[in-house]
């Protein structure tokens, strides 16, 4: 099992954030759809892809494909998958998740039940054995159906990939943390340059940016189910993997990098996170309301989640909240504001039309990243003379 075929599901509308992000760790790209990314790598890419990718929602390991529209189908072709390639005597094994769009089967816990049944049968007939103690690593399963199409994955990751470690607590309508890092990349900001969040709530923008300037892996500080599965993968990979990114971190760089919030509670909040993510010193804090936003540079970024009014007595304040963030905005001389909201009349009060948007689900809410970039600083060796 020198190459095998790796599955990246992450947030839709996104996926081409999460290639770019594949393919700079050097790895080849087999095929997108709607919410995952498959890639080709080897049993170490396991490790580097679950430590590494920001964007992903989480890691899996492709046992299978194939069509199925009957229930004997289902059970038949999955008994025909070599499951004791990857699952010892002692493993434990389940379909943790079963989802299923336009296909005949769509009974998440039938197609759970089924394909149970058809791995034990499978690995009855391969280990001699009627019973399983089930007692070593884990191997849970998640299955998606499409079109009468089964896909099977084995999840490498465990706890989701946007649970870094760093967020224990979160304020109100908190973004995650691939969705905050996701979001970043479609923007044009990089390390040296200025972001501020007006709204940084638990801090997640800031925090994301601040990881991405110092080259923090996102996964540096958190177990993954895989690392158990001694059958497949050496220790030595995920050893390697978590050197390799203590190697690139540099935490000594200087930022501008700040995160505002109205509420002080939750900038205590934020501030203990940056500190358990370890970048508190490469972010300013503070409590302040969005109509004090101002900046003394210029050309810099506005990269935001502001309140969406999820109950009804909120949404009355919105349009006075909006409009005073526009008008914040129109201070700060040649900047670029990007924000992510379900609002429908946000562009209205920001004063404002959006040059992009791009419609994006967070989780189940449809919302909008709404792009209002800002011209780009000269070059710094504008206008020098030749030597």
């Amino acid at each position: 099992m020198d190459r095998i075929e790796l599955i990246a599901p992450c947030h839709f509308g996104l996926e081409a954030v999460l290639k770019r992000e594949i393919q700079d760790l050097g790895y080849e790209i087999s095929g997108t759809e709607d919410g995952r990314v498959t890639f080709y790598a080897d049993m170490a890419g396991i490790s580097r892809a679950n430590i590494f990718l920001r964007t992903a929602e989480r890691v899996l390991l492709k046992a299978g494909e194939f069509k199925a529209e009957t229930f004997d189908e289902l059970f038949e072709r999955t008994r025909e998958i070599p499951w004791e390639r990857y699952i010892p005597s002692d493993g434990k094994f389940w379909v943790a998740k079963a989802a299923s769009v336009k296909s005949r089967l769509f009974s998440p816990s039938d197609i759970q039940s089924i394909m149970k049944k058809a791995m034990v049968r499978r690995l009855q007939e391969h280990y001699r054995t009627d019973w399983f103690k089930e007692d070593g690593a884990s191997y849970p399963l998640r299955v998606f159906l499409k079109k009468d199409v089964v896909t099977v994955g084995i999840d490498t990751s465990g706890v989701s990939l946007h649970k870094r470690g760093y967020r224990e607590v979160s304020g109100k309508a908190p973004i995650t943390e691939t969705l905050a890092a996701a979001l970043i990349m479609l923007t044009p900001w990089r390390g040296d340059r200025i972001l501020v969040d007006p709204f940084c709530g638990s801090g997640t923008f800031p925090i994301e940016a601040a990881m991405m300037a110092a080259d923090i892996a996102p996964g540096m500080n958190r177990s993954f189910t895989a690392e158990e599965w001694t059958n497949l993968i050496p220790r030595r990979a995920w050893y390697d993997a978590v050197d390799e990114a203590a190697s690139r971190v540099r935490t000594e760089i200087e930022t501008d990098i700040q995160g505002y919030d109205i509420d002080s509670s939750v900038i205590k909040v934020a501030r203990r996170n940056a500190r358990e993510a370890g970048v508190d010193h490469l972010i300013h804090f503070q409590e302040r309301d969005v109509r004090d936003l101002r900046h003394p540079k210029k050309y810099g970024f506005v990269i935001t989640n502001p309140p969406y009014g999820e109950r009804l007595e909120d949404k009355r304040d919105l349009p006075d909240l909006y409009r005073a963030f526009g008008e914040s905005f129109k201070r700060l001389d040649s900047w670029s504001a990007y924000m992510i909201t379900s609002y429908e009349d946000a562009e209205r009060y920001f004063g404002r039309k959006a040059q992009k948007n791009r419609k994006i689900y967070n989780g189940m809410l449809k919302t909008y990243f709404y792009q209002f970039p800002g011209p780009k600083p000269p070059r710094k060796d504008a206008g020098k003379g030749a030597d």
